[in-house]
Order: C-alpha cells, then sequence, then structure tokens
C-alpha cells in the first residue's frame, strides 16, 4: 500500500490494484482529474481510483470493485481518507488521532457509473456532485431473442478474451460453478476462447461448493454430463459449520440478509480452496448476470411491480439511483452495494477475481434488451428470459446447447434440497456489525 498522506487527501487504496488495464494508473488519473468525466468510460477492467486537482478531488470505480470515503476536521483544514474497506479508513483514522470523529455510518461509498466530485475547501462539508460517465440507450434492440444472445453472448467473449490475455499461461483458472446459466456460460464461453487462442483447457476448472447432499453439486454434475465436460468438475466439500455468517459481517461490512448469506458461501469456498490450492490466483465467476437480465424474484421485494423493473434504468445495479431518497451514501444501490458479497471475501483469501457480467459492455447490450415487449409485462416470461437468451448466445457461439435449471441463490444451493438454513433477521446482521465499532467510535449513528 502507498499512502499519499500530501496534504488534504490520504488514498489507501492498493496502486497495483487500481488502475484499468488498458492505461498506466498515473494516465488513468491525469484523466479522472480532467473536466471530461466521459474519459473514464474508456477505462477497461475492475478499477478504484482518486485525482487530485487543486480543490477539487474525483473519484470513480467499477460496479465489481468497493470504493469508500471518509471527510474528517483538522484544524488547519478537511482530510479525505478513501480506501475500500471501512476498517481500513477507522484504522488510519486512528492512528492520526482522529477515532472520535469516526462512525462507520459516517463513510461513503462511490457509486458505480459515476463519477464524484468534491471541493476540499473547509466548513461545512463539502457536498459531493456525482456526474455520470455511463448511460447507455435502452431497448433499442430488435425483439429477437436470437439475436439478442449472439450479441450479449459475444460481448461476453469479448471481455473474457481481454481478461485471459492478461494471464500468465501458466496459471491455472477456476470458475465458481453451480451449473446455473451464468456460471454456466462463463465456464463454456472461457474454454471455446481459450481454445480460440491456441491455450489449453486443462487450466480450467469448475469449483463447487456443497454441504453434504448439496443441490448445486447434483445440479451441477448434470449441466456438466449434458455439455460432456464433467472432467472439469471439483467438489468444494465443506460441513454446515464452515459456514459463518459473523464472519461474513465482518468482510463485507454490511448486514443486508441475502448478501451476507451469499458472502458466508463465498468465504466457505475461498477458505477451502486456499487451502486445498495455496498458490491459486484467478477465479471467474457469473456475478452481475441476475442483474442485467433481471431474473430476481419480484414477489420477494414488496417495492418492487414488473412495471418498475423495467421501466427504471440499471435498477439491480444501481438501485432506485443517486438522486433518489432510497439511495444509501454509505452503502449505494443495488449491485453497487453488494458488489461487496463477491469482491471482498476473494481479496480476504488472496484471490484475484473476474466478473465479465459487471462490464459495462454487457449491461449496454442488456440495457438495450426490449424487455417490456418481449414479456409483454408478463413476469413468468421475464424469468424465462435469461435462460432462452443466454443459451442460445452460447448455442451460437459454442456450438454447445446447455440445460437450463430454476433459478437458484448461491446461499440455497450449497446445502441439500429442502434443507436451507433459517435465514437470520437483518437486524442480527446490523447488531454483529455496529457491535465492531461500539468501543472504538467516539460519535453516534445519524438516524
Amino acid at each position: 500500500m502507498i499512502e499519499r498522506a500530501v496534504s488534504r487527501v490520504v488514498d489507501l487504496t492498493d496502486p497495483a490494484r487500481s488502475g484499468p488495464t488498458n492505461m498506466t494508473l498515473e494516465e488513468a488519473r491525469r484523466l479522472l482529474a480532467g473536466a471530461d468525466p466521459a474519459a473514464v468510460r474508456g477505462f477497461a477492467g475492475s478499477f478504484a481510483l482518486v485525482a487530485e486537482r487543486g480543490e477539487v478531488v474525483r473519484l470513480v470505480r467499477s460496479l465489481d470493485r468497493p470504493l469508500r470515503y471518509f471527510l474528517a476536521k483538522r484544524e488547519d483544514g478537511p482530510l479525505l481518507v478513501v480506501a475500500e474497506r471501512i476498517d481500513r479508513i477507522r484504522e488510519h483514522l486512528a492512528s492520526l488521532g482522529f477515532a472520535d470523529q469516526f462512525h462507520p455510518s459516517y463513510t461513503r461509498m462511490v457509486p458505480a457509473h459515476h463519477v464524484v466530485e468534491l471541493l476540499l475547501v473547509g466548513c461545512p462539508d463539502p457536498l459531493p456532485s456525482y456526474q455520470r460517465f455511463f448511460d447507455p440507450p435502452r431497448g433499442i434492440l430488435a425483439a429477437d431473442p436470437e439475436e439478442i444472445g449472439r450479441r450479449y453472448v459475444g460481448a461476453l467473449a469479448h471481455e473474457i478474451r481481454r481478461w485471459i490475455l492478461r494471464i500468465d499461461p501458466a496459471e491455472p483458472i477456476g470458475v465458481a460453478f453451480s451449473g446455473g446459466v451464468d456460471s454456466g456460460a462463463v465456464l463454456l464461453v472461457l474454454e471455446h476462447v481459450m481454445r480460440s487462442l491456441g491455450m489449453s483447457p486443462a487450466r480450467l476448472k469448475a469449483f463447487t461448493l456443497a454441504t453434504p447432499g448439496g443441490a448445486d453439486l447434483a445440479q451441477a454434475r448434470r449441466f456438466l454430463e449434458a455439455v460432456g465436460r464433467s472432467f472439469y468438475l471439483e467438489e468444494i466439500a465443506v460441513p454446515p459449520e464452515a459456514i459463518d455468517w459473523r464472519e461474513a459481517v465482518r468482510v463485507v461490512e454490511d448486514y443486508k440478509p441475502l448478501d451476507v448469506e451469499s458472502a458466508a458461501m463465498a468465504l466457505a469456498l475461498c477458505r477451502a480452496l486456499r487451502e486445498r490450492y495455496p498458490e491459486w490466483k484467478h477465479l471467474a465467476d457469473g456475478d452481475g448476470g441476475d442483474e442485467n437480465l433481471k431474473d430476481y424474484p419480484i414477489e420477494a421485494n414488496p417495492e418492487l411491480t414488473i412495471r418498475s423493473v423495467l421501466s427504471n434504468p440499471m435498477l439491480y445495479q444501481e438501485g432506485w439511483g443517486v438522486a433518489s431518497v432510497k439511495h444509501s451514501l454509505t452503502y449505494s444501490g443495488g449491485q453497487s452495494r453488494s458488489c461487496a458479497r463477491t469482491y471482498a471475501p476473494l481479496a480476504r483469501y488472496g484471490f484475484e477475481g473476474f466478473s465479465p457480467f459487471t462490464r459495462p459492455a454487457l449491461i449496454e447490450v442488456a440495457e438495450a434488451i426490449p424487455f417490456a415487449e418481449l414479456t409483454g409485462g408478463n413476469v413468468e416470461r421475464l424469468y424465462s428470459l435469461k435462460g432462452d437468451i443466454v443459451s442460445r448466445g452460447v448455442a451460437a457461439l459454442t456450438g454447445v446447447a446447455f440445460p437450463v435449471f430454476p433459478k437458484r441463490r448461491f446461499q440455497h444451493g450449497v446445502f441439500p434440497e429442502g434443507a436451507v438454513p433459517e435465514p437470520r433477521p437483518e437486524s442480527a446482521y446490523r447488531r454483529e456489525f455496529l457491535a465492531r465499532y461500539a468501543e472504538t467510535s467516539g460519535v453516534r449513528a445519524r438516524p
């Protein structure tokens, strides 16, 4: 880590992981510091950046990376501390003697697809401004699932190719695999791209986390048998007690039940993989596929209707939007918030993750889908759309037809069918999270 404690900004992000993959870190910072936030649209890969120009500080991140900031007050002016994690901010403030100013609710998350701009001009606190750099047109494609599938999976293949070319050819590659639509597409397209580049797919493994009798393990076997690729499967068996929700709360620094539960599974997978393979680095997954194709049970959220899901741009990626009352300044919204459920467990155990469905190129195709025309406002048609589009696209690209199974969440598939643990209320997770800061914060939480 490099701490740039020059005057008023401390950047605690890791320079080796912060910049886009198509330019140097300094080039990216120079573009971000410039007057045109649209330049950020050209950043490739994952990034989490801070740039300064005079009194102006700009922050930006990709959808799959967290980036948080905190403004402390000093006698000689404000101090901005930027990091991926809340606890990292707290530790740095404590080292400077500012622990009494800290509370986790005072931290702010940079929302995905926006440049956040702050003016460090002293009291009162500067109000950030948000400038969108990614705003894809909506519903412009023809209502043709075959053509949409080609475009969507073509974008998937393009992003996978860019990623694979940056990896040492001697290094193995894993896929967090459930046998669902998204992880299945990632595995098959990854294999296809490797073969097209003259690479051996013997480097590939499909890792499936399971407790005894886990539903995803049976599904993964059925999927791979159907496509003639059972040799990729490697079961990662863990006892039920290895699923630790308290650890998940600590690692993701959040308390939303579905995200905590998913993160608990990811932590169990990463921990078991690290024990089995001490040097393994690269792990791909299908995170973001549900958000892109709007494949979430609407009836499970009383705030949603099919009309709101289809009418609000990037609702599942960004939540209700940064200008909304429902937007959380501390956490952001949608996948912009929940990215920590994947990123933080991988980082905790030293993996470099890759979630291709979070890339703007795939979201751009997804937003261009005429969902209303294809579904006619019918919820069941919406739920079946992802499997239809993605399976058509994968077949067109690779020649492989794969089975489409009903959607199942990560935290449910690890256990046997019908044996999912009773979910805890959000209040339990929230108490666990806040307990970490009860003795170190000198201020009360904002209501």
